[in-house]
C-alpha cells in the first residue's frame, strides 16, 4: 500500500505541471476499464507527450456501440478485459492492425494478437480458492480434477456463461477438444454446491462463511479484498492455489487494447499502448491493480509476491503459466457459449 500511494502522489504531481489546454493534440479511448484505474498513469502519457487523453467509460455494449457508429466513431483505442472481448473485437472488424516494434518487444507473441489486432496489458490467472481451515492444499492438482466426486456439494461458481468462465473452458476445447470440455462442464455443475451466482468475490465470501470450499476465481481479486477493510476477512479465510503446475500451467487471461479502424488520430493512438506497455505503466498496473506485467522484469506487486507460497515450483509469486496463444484460446469462446448452454451450467 504504501509504495502504491507513493507512485500515485508521485505521478499525480508530476502530471500538474502542464495544464490540458496546452495539449494540442489528443487521443480518444473507448474503456471497459473504469478511468480511475488508468487516470494517473495517462496523466504521465499527456505530460511527455502533450497529448491529450480523453476517455469514455462503456460498462457495456461497446462492440455494438463501434459498430453503429462505423467509421464515423470517435474513439482511437478501446481498451478492455477478457480475451472473448478482444476476440469479439478483432472478428467483428473493428479493429486495425498496430504496427509498431515497440509493443512487439514488450509484449511475448502469446499475448499480442497474430495479425496485430490487439495487445495485451496485463494478465491474470484463473485460479483455484480454497478454504484454509477445511482443505489440505496438498490435495489439490488441475482444472481436470475438479470433477471428481469427491468434490461434490463443495464448489462455488459465477454464472458458467460470464467471459472468465468461457474464456476457461475455451482453454479446455484448446487442450481437450470439445467432447472432453462438455463433460467437464458438466461434471464442474454437478460438483457445485449451489447456483452459479455472484462475482468471484462473492465465492470467496462463500468459502470464508462455509457454504463451500473451493471456488474459480482471477488471482487479483485477492489483492483487491485484503485492500478493502469489509472483505479483509473473506481473503483471509482463503488461499490462492495454481492448478497444473505438473503440465500445461494455469490458465492466464488478459486486459487489452487495440486500435478502431475509425481511428483518426492513429499515431496517438499507437504511441499511447506502446506507453501502456512499457515500464511504468505495467509497473503501476502491477503495484495499483495486483495484475501479472506481460513486460518481463516488472516487478510484482508485495501482495502478488506472497501469491501460492508454500505451493511447489511457486516462488516470489511466479509459476508455470500455460503459454497457449490466446488468440487460439479465443477462438474457441462461441464453442465454448454453446457448451455451457448444453451444459446448462448457468
Amino acid at each position: 500500500m504504501r509504495i502504491q500511494k507513493l507512485i500515485l502522489s508521485l505521478v499525480t504531481s508530476v502530471a500538474l505541471l502542464i495544464p490540458t489546454f496546452l495539449l494540442a493534440e489528443e487521443v480518444n479511448i473507448y474503456s471497459t476499464r473504469q478511468e480511475f484505474l488508468m487516470r494517473p498513469f495517462l496523466n504521465v502519457f499527456e505530460q511527455q507527450t502533450g497529448i491529450n487523453v480523453n476517455v469514455v467509460y462503456i460498462k457495456s455494449g461497446l462492440l455494438e456501440r463501434l459498430k453503429a457508429e462505423g467509421m464515423n466513431s470517435p474513439a482511437d483505442v478501446v481498451l478492455t478485459v477478457d480475451i472473448s472481448n478482444l476476440t469479439k473485437l478483432a472478428n467483428e472488424g473493428v479493429l486495425q492492425p498496430i504496427d509498431s516494434e515497440v509493443i512487439e518487444a514488450n509484449i511475448p507473441a502469446e499475448f499480442r494478437n497474430p495479425e496485430g489486432l490487439w495487445t495485451g496489458l496485463t494478465a491474470r490467472a484463473r485460479v483455484i480458492y480454497y478454504s484454509k481451515d477445511r482443505v489440505d492444499v496438498n490435495q489439490l492438482s488441475t482444472y481436470e480434477d475438479l470433477v471428481d466426486p469427491k468434490y461434490r456439494g463443495r464448489i462455488c461458481t459465477r454464472s458458467g456463461l460470464h467471459n472468465y468462465n468461457i474464456a476457461l473452458l475455451s482453454s479446455i476445447i484448446a487442450h481437450h477438444g470439445r467432447d472432453y470440455a462438455l463433460n467437464w462442464a458438466k461434471g464442474l455443475l454437478a460438483n457445485l454446491a449451489r447456483k452459479p451466482q455472484g462475482n468471484d468475490r462473492a465465492q470467496v465470501k462463500a468459502i470464508s462463511e462455509g457454504e463451500c470450499d473451493f471456488s474459480l476465481g482471477n488471482s487479483y481479486y485477492m489483492g483487491k479484498m485484503l485492500e478493502n477493510p469489509d472483505q479483509r476477512d473473506w481473503a483471509a479465510s482463503a488461499g490462492i492455489f495454481f492448478p497444473n503446475q505438473k503440465n500445461r500451467g494455469t490458465h492466464m487471461n488478459i486486459s487489452g487494447g487495440g486500435v478502431t479502424k475509425s481511428s483518426n488520430n492513429l499515431e496517438n493512438a499507437i504511441r499511447l499502448l506502446e506507453f501502456l506497455t512499457d515500464n511504468l505503466a505495467q509497473q503501476m498496473y502491477a503495484q495499483v491493480n495486483h495484475e501479472y506485467p506481460l513486460k518481463k522484469g516488472v516487478m510484482l506487486s508485495g501482495i502478488v509476491q506472497s501469491f501460492g507460497k508454500g505451493q511447489s515450483g511457486i516462488e516470489n509469486g511466479v509459476f508455470k503459466r500455460d503459454t497457449t496463444d490466446l488468440a487460439t484460446i479465443g477462438n474457441f469462446r462461441t464453442e465454448a457459449f454453446e457448451i455451457m448452454n448444453e451444459a446448462g451450467y448457468e
